[in-house]
């Protein structure tokens, strides 16, 4: 059960680059949960989801120190989410849906500050225990979410006047 958890169904054993097909499928979930259910069912998803990744890779790696299996997505899901409640809340709060633009900056974003692990990422990374698995992709989502609402602020405050 906790490999099919951490894999997120198996997703994490597609290959080349599982973290690339997890965080296409948590956009493309996380996208669809803020379209059909709205805003708020996202942060509560997120929430259970990055608890849940905690609880579970502590549990699959107990035995593991310094093990982060390229298998295990959860900690993709709730980095990609994360990254994905910026643009989300920026629409919620104009009450209107999503739309393709934000979604796909928060997932190029994400999957940038993921690969790269500048600053904060990279340190999370570098503590090789199950918590540093998912914070280091959680610092990724929130640098990527601030950088898609820079982004977004840079295109319709300055491009289009």
């Amino acid at each position: 059960m906790l490999r099919a958890i951490n894999t997120v169904g198996f997703i994490g054993l597609m290959r080349p680059a599982p973290g690339t097909w997890g965080s296409l499928a948590a956009v493309l979930l996380g996208w669809a949960i803020e379209h059909w259910l709205g805003f708020v069912p996202l942060v509560l998803a997120f929430v259970a989801v990055t608890a849940l990744g905690f609880y579970t890779i502590g549990a699959e790696l107990r035995d593991r120190p310094g093990d982060d299996p390229s298998e295990i997505v959860i900690d993709e899901v709730a980095g990609q989410w994360l990254a994905l409640l910026f643009p989300a809340m920026g629409f919620w709060m104009r009450d209107v849906p999503m739309v393709w633009p934000g979604a796909v900056a928060a997932f190029l974003l994400f999957r940038l500050f993921d690969i790269w692990k500048p600053w904060l990422v990279g340190r999370a990374d570098r503590r090789h225990d199950p918590a540093g698995v998912m914070l280091d992709d959680l610092w990724a989502g929130l640098f990527a979410g601030i950088c898609t609402v820079i982004l977004a602020a840079l295109y319709h405050g300055v491009m289009l006047r």
